[in-house]
């Protein structure tokens, strides 16, 4: 390869001619090559000063590339060494410039693929390596680069041959830690880990105390996993064995943070290493632990495992302690609890996170504290791969509504996921893979390298805290044992699992080192292990003197009653008004688009009680009231600002120059947040129910652009939502929006598949309503909010009666009452005694049904009620209001969706057990269908007429 070839982009003999006119007079080049000339041709090379075409198709790939085009790679400085840089003479410039760049384009190369090259697998197996790691492949030998100092190329003022530094960044690059930051955008970011790195500040030397701390924390580990596996065999716990580092990983983490005064640290992990986890992080004592194997019950303290209701499995729980610092101080962790569904709990984490982010009281305009808590996620590598929630889950890291600062995230890498092999798990080389597309560096760490997986930490947590972003650290092991206790593994890996059989632990291995390095004796060492296991043994035996005689069972808990709530929800006319100008103040330089001006003009002009609400009018004004009341409220969903069929506008953008303005963040005590999110529902869902666990004080709503989008969430809805306070003790207000109607747009936007939640309705856990006017959905917000105790709430929200004007209320409304589980016809107060067929109905339908009675003579004695909520239902009103018709002759259960669909199966034996027997009980619904609606404009009108005129008791109208 010649210097031509190499150098096509620049004449070298036109850069000599530069060269030699600076040597003489600086000044006579332009300013550019004067940079160039002075910082020395390699370094200037190495920081994109001079980028000769055929350079990047010759090594200089990725981040050298974006650093290339915006940053100069400051140098990383050692101390006492000369910073002059020497520079070839004029004669040598030709030859020597191709020289200096197959030497850049090496070290960038070893920057690069380094990783392919270094020993990240505990077992042995062979790096696959890179042919850009070989100067061969640049067309050079390290004889020939021993003509290039160190300084010519990095800019560093050392004057030892380039092949020297190369060794040394191939001990750096190469070795159990392998780095990837070529694919970062930000030249900023690739810069500082480039330093770090080289610099070596994060691989500290250990001293004595913190090398015998590391032994007694892997003994621990180690440790406890041995005793749970002789004295429970076969009980399943998912051990860490393997991954031992993962608990002193996590160790120096919390002391990383803790240095930089952060109050929290939030963990999310499924089960493999939970249990240790809790025991040695967390805080949970062992005795706790050991009752779960026992079957012994828990007594209430702190360091307890709990759980309210049926409870969960040992290695689902969560758990919230106090970590003792070694500076004296401690810091909060908490680990969110976590079903099988592995990754799911990922958006919870961020989400308890950002909510914890904001000190209290969460006042308006109150700043995030990015470092006020940290999450820390740790993930399995066959589901890291493989689950979209993963994928949706790193998109949020970014965005303005769901941002943390950065999460610290961990592969606890087991090479296996249950039985199934890489080769079948993943199309990527790493199973970290994934995270490179969201611009996040990854660390390879040997999970047999006890010191190379602290160092790993500790760089990583250098760079949350540096640049407020996401990072990775792959954990490199192995599983020792199945996919369980009980599993056998060599069924699917035979030679695996006879190769991890004869492998040392990570315990024995660093032991090994210690006492090789005269540390300790292996007599201490043995010693060390013996006071752990009988430390162990005592607590066994402490709870097996408090767990009762063999065989003993505990009492499974009695089902709690679904309970109504009350709470006061009426606001005064006075504070009505000032709260509707208020949600409506812009600046004065603001300019609204004069459409929707006009369209807000009407929400102030002559407000009175009398004025008609609009939907969107009363949930402004439920928000409001609540924020003067000190509630702090989030909205997000999928163009939640302005709402899906453009109803709700509560940020407004200026015409004139794109500005935005949120006038409701102007009003009451309270931090108020509304957010467009992703095109993603589970993420995002799960995001704002961690938000809502961890700020209980406050009301968090998620709102589906339409509400069959909420089936993408279904793991969220199942395993937290619905069940999170059976299993965990887990309360919640998160408000679930979801636009529920047939209007005859088709299967997926017609039903927000009310049977689901209706049939997850159990033990007073969730609260389902249907609500048909905007004075009732102002009403249950505010319930919602204020009422104890907190439950997640299901609203089956409008589309076609956003603007309905039959769908309206008067404001005096507001400034009376509260939320009414049943509205009684209103149109029969003084006939009761003359209605003979009572319909009953939820939501939309009602106002179908209204239409047709109103304007047909058959439909003379009918009554139409409205059951606003479903869960709890509303049995003592409705026995109360049918109690009252004294000539009721039958009861119909009027729904728009599929029989096997809507509310009926839920409703059916409910309503029977209401209705007196000798009343007809008979339900008018769409046919048993596989889709929820007609995907035809008029097939759905024609079907929404049968079976209204059929609930009705009217004859079907002629074609």
């Amino acid at each position: 390869m010649s210097s031509n070839d190499l150098f096509d982009g620049y004449n070298v003999g036109y850069v000599q001619d530069l060269y030699e006119r600076f040597s003489r007079n600086p000044d006579s080049v332009p300013g550019e090559w004067q940079e160039i000339f002075k910082r020395g041709i390699g370094a200037a090379l190495q920081e994109g000063l001079l980028v000769p075409e055929g350079l990047a198709a010759n090594g200089t790939t990725g981040a050298a590339s974006a650093v290339s085009a915006m940053a100069p790679t400051p140098p990383v400085r050692q101390a006492g060494v000369a910073s002059e840089s020497p520079t070839p003479g004029d004669a040598g410039l030709q030859a020597f410039l191709p020289v200096v760049a197959r030497a850049t384009s090496l070290i960038q190369a070893l920057r690069d693929h380094g990783h392919q090259a270094a020993r990240l697998d505990p077992l042995g197996t062979e790096p696959p390596g890179h042919p850009q790691l070989d100067p061969s492949f640049f067309g050079t030998s390290m004889r020939e680069l021993e003509r290039v100092p160190t300084s010519v190329v990095l800019g560093n003022g050392r004057t030892d041959p380039i092949p020297a530094t190369i060794q040394r960044l191939r001990e750096i690059y190469c070795d159990t830690i392998g780095y990837q930051f070529e694919h970062l955008e930000d030249p900023e970011k690739v810069v500082w880990l480039w330093n770090e790195v080289e610099s070596g500040v994060h691989t500290q030397e250990m001293s004595r105390e913190d090398k015998l701390w590391l032994l007694e924390r892997l003994t621990q580990v180690e440790g406890m996993e041995r005793f749970l596996h002789r004295a429970y065999l076969g009980q399943k716990r998912f051990s860490v064995e393997g991954t031992d580092m993962l608990v002193p990983m996590l160790d120096v983490a919390l002391e990383e943070a803790g240095r930089l005064g952060t109050r929290e640290v939030i963990l999310g992990m499924a089960h493999r290493g939970r249990l240790n986890v809790l025991t040695h992080i967390v805080g949970i004592s062992f005795r706790s632990i050991l009752r779960e194997f026992e079957g012994a019950p828990q007594a209430p303290g702190p360091n307890n495992l709990m759980s309210a209701g049926t409870g969960d499995v040992k290695y689902h729980h969560g758990a919230s302690g106090d970590y003792d610092l070694r500076s004296g101080s401690d810091i909060r962790v908490t680990l969110s609890p976590n079903p099988s569904h592995l990754e799911f709990v990922n958006p919870v984490v961020s989400g308890m996170a950002r909510a914890q982010q904001f000190p209290p009281p969460h006042a308006p305009g109150s700043q995030q504290d990015l470092d006020r808590v940290v999450p820390v996620l740790i993930h399995g590598d066959a589901a890291f791969a493989a689950e979209g929630v993963v994928a949706e889950s790193l998109n949020l890291a970014r965005l303005r509504g769901y941002a943390t600062g950065g999460t610290i995230h961990i592969i606890a890498n087991n090479q296996v996921g249950f039985t199934t092999n890489p080769i079948d798990a993943r199309s990527t080389r790493y199973s970290s893979d994934l995270a490179k597309g969201y611009d996040i560096p990854v660390i390879h760490v040997n999970a047999d390298d006890a010191a190379a997986c602290l160092a790993a930490v500790r760089l990583a947590m250098a760079y949350r805290a540096r640049f407020h972003d996401d990072i990775l650290i792959d954990l490199m092991g192995y599983r020792r044992h199945g996919h369980n206790e009980g599993d056998e593994p060599a069924y699917t890996q035979p030679a695996l699992y006879a190769q991890i059989a004869e492998h040392p632990t990570v315990r024995t291995l660093w032991a090994q080192r210690l006492t090789d390095e005269g540390v300790l004796s292996v007599d201490e060492a043995e010693a060390m292990d013996d006071r752990v296991q009988a430390a162990f043994r005592e607590d066994q035996e402490a709870v097996q003197e408090t767990a009762g005689p063999p065989g003993a069972t505990l009492a499974a808990p009695q089902p709690e009653e679904a309970r109504p709530v009350e709470a006061d929800t009426a606001v005064t006319m006075e504070r009505l008004a000032e709260l509707n100008a208020a949600a409506l103040r812009v600046p004065d330089s603001f300019t609204i688009h004069p459409k929707l001006a006009r369209q807000l003009e009407r929400r102030t002009r002559d407000f009175s009680e009398d004025t008609e609400l609009e939907w969107a009018h009363g949930e402004v004004l439920a928000f409001g009231a609540l924020l003067e009341d000190g509630i702090p409220l989030r909205l997000s969903g999928q163009d939640s600002q302005r709402g899906t069929f453009s109803q709700r506008h509560l940020v407004l953008h200026d015409v004139e120059n794109g500005a935005t303005t949120v006038p409701l963040e102007h009003v009451g005590n309270a931090r108020f947040e509304v957010y467009n999110s992703p095109l993603s529902e589970v993420a995002v869902l799960g995001f704002d129910y961690g938000y809502s666990v961890a700020l209980p004080q406050g009301l968090t709503l998620w709102e589906a652009q339409f509400g069959d989008f909420v089936n993408v969430a279904q793991p969220i809805l199942d395993q937290f939502i619905a069940s999170g306070r059976a299993k965990w003790s887990q309360d919640s207000r998160l408000t679930l929006l979801l636009p529920h109607g047939h209007e005859g747009q088709g299967p997926e936007h017609s039903s927000a598949r009310l049977e689901r939640f209706l049939q997850l309705c159990a033990e007073d856990n969730l609260r389902v309503a249907y609500p048909t006017t905007p004075a009732q959905y102002f009403h249950l917000l505010r319930r919602q909010a204020l009422a104890s105790p907190a439950r997640p709430l299901v609203v089956m929200t409008p589309k076609s009666l956003l603007r309905h004007p039959m769908a309206s209320s008067p404001v005096s409304e507001l400034t009376r009452g509260s939320f009414r589980r049943l509205l009684p016809d209103p149109r029969i107060r003084e006939r009761e005694s003359e209605v003979r067929r009572l319909v009953l109905c939820s939501g939309k339908l009602y106002y179908d049904l209204l239409a047709t009675a109103q304007k047909e003579d058959g439909a003379q004695g009918v009554a139409l009620g409205r059951v606003e909520e479903l869960y709890p239902f509303p049995a003592e009103e409705l026995e109360v209001h049918v109690g009252r018709l004294s000539a009721l002759e039958e009861v119909i259960w009027a729904q728009e969706e599929p029989r096997n669909m809507g509310a009926l199966s839920y409703i059916g034996p409910r309503l029977r057990a209401v209705v007196p027997r000798n009343i007809p009980l008979r339900y008018v619904a769409r046919p048993e269908r596989s889709s929820p609606a007609e995907g035809r404009a008029k097939a759905h009108a024609a079907e929404q007429d049968r079976l209204v005129r059929e609930a009705l008791g009217l004859p079907r109208e002629e074609a």
